[in-house]
């Protein structure tokens, strides 16, 4: 129902804008990944946006594993790592967190974990993930939300910035087009590496 298309994608002062539009019948979405470009594991990951208006739609921040659907250890075979989306059924002010893995018959998830923040519907506000070999930790605007030991992925993973569809198109009933998702920036900070202190003798 849903097409990722460039028509979809703009850049306009300075701004990432992820545009849902509607063309010949047709939803047209926005999408950026990283896939081959830029892929990292561990670390800070962090987006300042705007999310989107409408219900039905949604605005996504993520991080995605090239080998998910390889194996069930999400260790070795990483995970799908949902830093924000925003699901206006929700209720005003809500962005979500999430966490699968092991995509296949035997799929497994965090299930999702909410976050209400007063003014998150407007304006610019950042999200972010503290992803560490041991656990994610889940922000809004600096807030500190989750803290998630289950699924932590050890291997590189790539970002994706992307306005989503629901399977069902009962849920598009008040959806107003065309919407938009326009980014600020999006940064990842990793920790220095211990390079060892020397001692005296």
């Amino acid at each position: 129902m849903g097409f990722v298309s460039p028509e979809a994608v703009t850049v306009e002062n300075g701004h990432l804008k992820l545009h849902a539009l509607k063309r010949d019948g047709r939803i047209l979405l926005g999408a950026v990944g990283t896939q081959n470009r830029f892929m990292a594991r561990y670390g800070y990951w962090e987006c300042r946006a705007q999310l989107q208006k409408s219900p039905g739609i949604w605005a996504a921040f993520w991080i995605q594993s090239p080998d998910i659907a390889k194996g069930e250890d999400p260790a070795i075979f990483g995970a799908e790592i949902d830093i924000m989306e925003c699901f206006k059924k929700l209720g005003p002010d809500i962005v979500s967190h999430n966490v699968h893995w092991a995509y296949g018959p035997h799929q497994k998830t965090t299930h999702g974990m909410q976050s209400y923040l007063k003014g998150v519907n407007e304006g610019f506000h950042t999200f972010g993930l503290e992803w560490t070999p041991e656990y994610y930790v889940f922000f809004v605007d600096g807030y500190r939300f989750y803290e998630v030991t289950n699924g932590v992925s050890h291997i590189d993973e790539y970002l994706i910035l992307s306005m989503e569809v629901p399977s069902d198109p009962k849920e598009l009933k008040d959806t107003v087009f065309p919407d938009v998702f326009v980014v600020d920036y999006v940064k990842a900070y990793q920790k220095k590496r211990n390079a060892g202190v020397k001692k005296s003798q």
